[in-house]
C-alpha cells in the first residue's frame, strides 16, 4: 500500500465517496479541503506530496512558487481540461498529470440533452404541467431530423456526439486541427473549414480545449457568419465563447437558442449553492433571463461512470509516478498535451 499524502482541493460529498471506494486498492492518505487551491490556501499544502485539483482550483505562478517551496512533487488534475494550470511555471519543478477521458459518452448525452430540451422545450413543459395548464403554445420546435448540425472538436467525446446525431438522422459536418478524413468516411461525415461550419449549421457545439487560438472563438465575427436562428451548445470551456457576443447575439434574434454546461467566469458560482443569495454577476444573471438559454452548472461529465473513471484514473497516474517511474498522462508544456515518460526524462 502506498502511503503517499494527498491534499485534495475543492471537495464535494460525492468526490469523497468515489475517491474513497476507489482508494480502498491503492492506500494512499487523501486530505479533503473543500476549499479551492488559490493564493490564500496553497499554505494547506506544505508536508503533502501530491495537490489534487479541479477545474476552478488556481495553480498560476504564485501557486506554483508555494507548492514548490512546500515539496509538492506532482500536482493531480481530476479532469481533462488544464487551462487553469500554469504549465510555464510549472515545466522542470512540477509534474502535472491528468484524467485525458473519463467517460466521452457521459459529455456528448449531456450535449444532446441540451439539444432536445432546447428544441422541444420540455423543460417548460415540466414546469406549466405541474401548474395545471396543458396549453402547448410556446413549445413548437423543429425535426432534427435532415438538419444539419456541426461539432467543433472531433476528439472521444465529439465522435460520440456523432454517433447519437446520426442516429436523428441529422446532416453532421465537422471542424478540427487534425481531421481524420478516415474517420469521416467511415462515419458519414465530412470535415469542412469553420467558416463554412459555421455557415451551414443549423445546431453548433463545442468540444475542443481552451487554447489561445480558441478563446472567444465565438464572437460576434463568428456569430454574424452563422444561420438565423442557430442553437450554440457549449460543454467544453466557458472562455470558447465571448458571452456578451452571445447575448447580443440572442437579443437581435440571431441565435435561436444556447445550451451552456459551462460558463467564462464560472468559477464563482458553479459546483455552489446560492440559492439564497444573489447572482452579483451582471451577465451571467442577463443570461439565465432568456428564455431560450439553459444553463446548467457543468455537470456534463456528471455520471456514475465518470465519477469512478475520474477517480481510477487520478490515483493511477499517482501510483505511476511514485511507484513505478512513470509519468501516465503527464501534461506537457513544451508539446502542450499528455504524454507518457519516465520521470526526469525529455519528451522532446
Amino acid at each position: 500500500m502506498l502511503k503517499n499524502k494527498i491534499a485534495f482541493f475543492d471537495a464535494k460529498l460525492y468526490d469523497q465517496k468515489s475517491f474513497d471506494e476507489i482508494n480502498k486498492k491503492f492506500g494512499f492518505k487523501i486530505t479533503y479541503y473543500s476549499e479551492h487551491l488559490n493564493r490564500n490556501t496553497v499554505k494547506f499544502t506544505k508536508g503533502f506530496d501530491v495537490v489534487c485539483v479541479f477545474v476552478n482550483d488556481t495553480v498560476d505562478s504564485i501557486v506554483v512558487k508555494e507548492l514548490i517551496k512546500n515539496g509538492v512533487k506532482l500536482i493531480a488534475l481530476r479532469c481533462a481540461g488544464y487551462n487553469n494550470v500554469d504549465l510555464k511555471s510549472v515545466f522542470n519543478n512540477i509534474h502535472v498529470v491528468r484524467v485525458p477521458a473519463y467517460s466521452p459518452y457521459a459529455v456528448a448525452e449531456h450535449a444532446a440533452a441540451l439539444i432536445l430540451t432546447l428544441n422541444r422545450k420540455t423543460h417548460k413543459a415540466y414546469s406549466r404541467v405541474r401548474d395545471g395548464n396543458f396549453s402547448i403554445n410556446g413549445f413548437l420546435g423543429v425535426d432534427l431530423f435532415g438538419k444539419t448540425a456541426g461539432i467543433v472538436g472531433v476528439g472521444k467525446i465529439g465522435k460520440c456526439l456523432v454517433s447519437i446525431l446520426k442516429g436523428f438522422g441529422m446532416n453532421v459536418i465537422l471542424y478540427d486541427l487534425s481531421p481524420d478524413n478516415v474517420y469521416a468516411k467511415k462515419s458519414g461525415t465530412k470535415f469542412v473549414s469553420l467558416d463554412k461550419l459555421y455557415r451551414e449549421s443549423d445546431i453548433i457545439s463545442l468540444h475542443c480545449p481552451l487554447t489561445p487560438q480558441t478563446f472567444h472563438m465565438i464572437n460576434s465575427k463568428s456569430i454574424s457568419k452563422m444561420k438565423n436562428g442557430v442553437m450554440i451548445i457549449n460543454t467544453g470551456r466557458g472562455k470558447l465563447i465571448d458571452t456578451k457576443a452571445l447575448i447580443e447575439g440572442l437579443k437581435k434574434g440571431k441565435i435561436g437558442a444556447a445550451g451552456l454546461d459551462v460558463y467564462e467566469e464560472e468559477s464563482e458560482y458553479f459546483f455552489e449553492d446560492f440559492s439564497n443569495s444573489m447572482i452579483a454577476d451582471d451577465i451571467l444573471a442577463r443570461l439565465m433571463t432568456f428564455p431560450n438559454v439553459l444553463v446548467t452548472s457543468h455537470q456534463a461529465f456528471f455520471t456514475k461512470e465518470a465519477l469512478s473513471n475520474i477517480a481510477e484514473t487520478t490515483l493511477n497516474n499517482v501510483k505511476a509516478y511514485f511507484k513505478e517511474g512513470v509519468l501516465e498522462n503527464e501534461v506537457c508544456y513544451k508539446c502542450n498535451k499528455s504524454c507518457r515518460r519516465k520521470k526526469g526524462k525529455a519528451c522532446f
